[in-house]
């Protein structure tokens, strides 16, 4: 199995891709990893290069960089040349941690739509308090969309939940303005009847404040409602864990207290660390596309190579495509 990451992509490139790079190739005897990007970077942290290959350039897209353009542009950018290798049958599936408009437009440009997706969905695989987490797409790859896109969506996600995270009969959720039957706009409300006389297992609709908890296991929205969804937990996450650590620093006695918390609660940011789940899928592409967090670490980068290796090994795009094509005969 081979897989091209983008060496120079997020916050701690390349160091943290290379270490992670070498954690995944010692702990996955089955894996070829291609790190594309400046050599001469890339060889200070290399330290193992057995089933290790680099394919140099100087080339870099910076976050900066308006995406599309970027990618027609700078056609020898890390990023474009690491699709270029899942093109060219050079490489199974790729990574990145850089620009994310960048990522998906060369996904679309390099490597394809799989035949009868109408959009592709950015899905990343959120925390959840009882540590098991859930799928939610889309998260930013489109910002409008139409009810049979939030339909397909379902079903990509469906797939992904039960053969790469095990879930068997993955309940399928909807973004919603509340949980009764009939809320929500036009968009809700047509994608509910979708979803509910579709073979898929949905549960109906869920709120925003609900999805921590578990309500489903698949959840589905358009993009410009997931992307702030995904942003506002984000964000509440890390407000809560920087008050935590305020008052638990904020005396001597509380600080003897954090001491002995200290095991649960680096238990507690464990579980809900999204570096623990891997990367965002770009779900209806012709190959695994992994999008990783900007500010990955090596875990983080260990965790989307575990996560990249398992949707190939499931044959995910075979999967979702034969899906597809039955579920939107079923709904015509």
């Amino acid at each position: 199995m081979k897989i091209a990451i983008d060496a120079m992509g997020g916050d701690h490139a390349p160091k943290a891709v290379v270490l992670g790079a070498i954690k995944a190739v010692e702990t996955f005897s089955d894996i070829h990893i291609t790190l594309v990007g400046k050599e001469e970077e890339i060889r200070k942290y290399l330290t193992k290069e057995a089933r290790i290959s680099i394919l140099h350039t100087d080339e870099v897209i910076e976050a900066t960089d308006e995406p599309v353009r970027a990618v027609r542009r700078k056609k020898n950018a890390s990023m474009v040349l690491t699709a270029q290798q899942v093109k060219e049958g050079d490489a199974d599936a790729c990574i990145s941690a850089g620009n994310t408009g960048a990522l998906m437009a060369a996904g679309l440009f390099v490597i394809g739509r799989i035949e009868g997706i109408e959009r592709p969905a950015l899905s990343p695989t959120m925390p959840t308090t009882d540590g098991k987490g859930f799928i939610m797409l889309d998260v930013g790859a489109n910002v409008d969309a139409k009810p049979m896109h939030l339909y397909q969506y379902a079903v990509m996600g469906s797939i992904y939940a039960e053969k790469v995270r095990g879930i068997s009969a993955p309940r399928v959720g909807l973004l919603n303005v509340g949980t009764e039957d009939g809320k929500g706009n036009e968009l809700t409300k047509q994608t509910f009847d979708l979803l509910k006389n579709s073979s898929l297992n949905f549960v109906g609709n869920v709120e925003a404040r609900d999805l921590l908890e578990g309500a489903a296991d698949v959840v589905v929205s358009d993009g410009f409602t997931g992307n702030i969804a995904l942003k506002a937990l984000e964000g509440a996450a890390l407000s809560v864990f920087s008050l935590l650590k305020k008052q638990l620093t904020s005396s001597f006695i509380s600080k003897l207290a954090a001491a002995m918390l200290k095991p649960k609660l680096l238990g507690l940011k464990k579980q809900m660390d999204y570096s623990e789940y891997g990367g965002a899928a770009l779900f209806g592409l012709k190959a695994p596309v992994i999008k990783a967090h900007g500010s990955s670490d090596e875990h983080a980068v260990f965790s989307a190579i575990r996560q990249t290796r398992e949707m190939v090994a499931n044959n995910m795009v075979v999967t979702i495509t034969e899906a597809v094509e039955k579920q939107t005969e079923e709904v015509k």
